[in-house]
């Protein structure tokens, strides 16, 4: 036995294709349905079904009309407003190709984006960085015009066609251009049942920004694809009211945002919520104990990438078993390697792999040949470390380039994490090998708390937990973790912060 799948795959998706199309195909069968509210604690915003798809074609024509033939890329710099969703789907709808871009992004760094993508066109919000970039500029309020426009065609074309281009988060050492297929929004519906749990009845709450690429996928091209309604909490709008008060069936966030939901340790009344979806980082178990207590509700994770979306998830159907992350999802092929590129036997450390064949997995990176791609044989290499199961279980072990050097001992970053997230003077722990001079690296822990705890206490209860050569050396007490745009936690950058300032 090892550790891989062989799944029947996913029927292929129909020919010729049109992403767009089929996101808001199940839609149109219901035209007066509720497809969006923006939720604010005044009101909300209501968006059917047949003005979404309305709005969605008009911007579609209007992109057409402004000059743009179909495979030309439109750079989005929009905020965290409907007009992202509606210009993202329009453009695909008339076959262009959108970038949507992090507004936190500066100048210089949308400039060299830009150098990258060759957009034909930029779609640019008020304050928001543009780059210095001779592609005409597209504002808000032209876009909002666009949308009264008489409908486009839908482009229709090979599901194997460029559909849209997304930036990965830089964990690899700097962004990377991952161009995805019309195909890649068929593959996430092995996601309805593999992690969602998801039926055209439900109200799925995200409580993530509109131009946020999980919020994207899961908080609004999933749930229209299947015909549901998705919530989307205008910024500032109090979440816990807003579940109750909108009636929302599934919740979906950073577990950011569920650690600030739960801070007053007060209960939470969700009387039609059936339960939470995390992604983005691992979920510290603190805090999904402290869902439970407040919510009596379980919270399902989910492993992906930018390159190929989640892939590895838990779901109401099918619960990850304690210490997993959960299972491959039905139809992904998906194993751990070795160091020669074979599966390895079960329990066995390796690197995940996805296999080449996945319909969700990307064309490339942006300007590569191929030769740069992670590739083993007939395997993408996800750059994380874990353990399959005999069950197939996938236990998440860190990133490769986050794992930790300790005498010789490799050690994941989120096991030691796990064992210090007990300590109740500790609100968030993170750790990373960091070099004290040089040839000499060790283990040290981060963490944000009310104050200060004494490091020979937390040397001592680390001692109880974990063995020696796992034990943190170093502790440092901070105000906050550093995160990336995305919210993600960058080990890096505490890395390379204590190394900044070490003797």
């Amino acid at each position: 036995m090892l550790s891989v799948t062989d799944p029947a795959p996913l029927a292929p998706p129909p020919a010729p294709f049109n992403m767009a199309r089929y996101v808001l195909s199940a839609g149109a069968e219901t035209p007066d349905k509720i497809a969006l509210q923006v939720l604010r604690a005044s009101g909300a915003e209501r968006w059917s079904y047949a003005r979404l798809i309305a709005a969605v074609r008009g911007t579609g024509s209007g992109l057409l009309r402004a000059g743009l033939a179909p495979g030309d890329r439109v750079l989005m710099r929009l905020g965290n407003t409907v007009d992202f969703p509606l210009a993202y789907l329009g453009a695909i709808a008339a076959g262009l190709v959108p970038v949507p871009t992090s507004t936190q992004l500066t100048a210089r760094e949308i400039t060299r984006i830009a150098q990258e993508v060759a957009p034909a066109l930029v779609l640019g919000a008020e304050d928001v960085a543009l780059p210095d970039h001779p592609a005409p500029v597209l504002t808000q309020p032209a876009l909002h015009r666009m949308q009264e426009l008489p409908p486009c065609e839908w482009h229709m074309g090979s599901p194997e066609r460029p559909g849209y281009i997304i930036y990965t988060s830089g964990s690899g050492g700097s962004p990377r251009a991952v161009v995805h297929a019309h195909r890649a929004i068929w593959a996430r519906r092995m996601m309805w049942e593999g992690w969602y749990g998801l039926t055209r009845e439900d109200r799925m709450l995200h409580a993530g920004a509109f131009n946020w690429t999980y919020t994207l996928g899961t908080g609004l091209m999933d749930p229209w694809a299947i015909g549901a309604t998705a919530l989307i909490p205008a910024a500032g709008a109090p979440l816990g009211l807003m579940l109750k008060r909108f009636d929302a069936t599934i919740f979906a966030a950073a577990p950011g945002v569920y650690r600030q939901l739960l801070k007053d340790g007060r209960k939470l009344d969700l009387p039609r919520l059936r339960h939470g979806l995390s992604a983005g980082e691992k979920l510290p178990e603190v805090t999904r104990e402290a869902w439970r207590a407040a919510t009596g509700l379980e919270i399902y994770e989910a492993l992906g990438m930018s390159e190929c979306s989640t892939f590895v998830s838990a779901s109401p159907a099918r619960p990850a078993p304690e210490g997993t992350a959960g299972y491959p999802q039905a139809g992904r092929q998906i194993a751990v390697l070795g160091a020669d590129g074979a599966p390895v036997a079960p329990g066995t450390e390796g690197i995940l792999a996805i296999h080449r064949s996945d319909p969700g997995l990307m064309l490339g990176y942006l300007g590569s040949d191929g030769p740069d791609l992670p590739l083993q044989g007939a395997w993408f290499l996800t750059g994380d470390r874990a353990q399959m199961g005999s069950d197939g279980a996938i236990t998440y072990l860190g990133r490769d380039d986050d794992m930790m050097n300790a005498g010789g001992f490799r050690v994941s970053p989120l096991e030691v994490e796990r064992a210090l997230a007990e300590h109740p003077g500790l609100r968030e722990v993170a750790c990373a090998e960091v070099s004290v001079r040089e040839g000499v690296s060790v283990i040290a822990a981060f963490y944000t708390g009310p104050e200060v705890v004494p490091e020979a206490t937390l040397m001592e209860f680390a001692a109880a937990r974990l063995a020696r050569y796992k034990q943190p050396r170093i502790y440092r007490h901070m105000e906050a973790l550093p995160r990336g745009a995305n919210g993600k936690l960058s080990r890096r950058s505490l890395r390379e912060g204590f190394e900044e300032v070490r003797p």
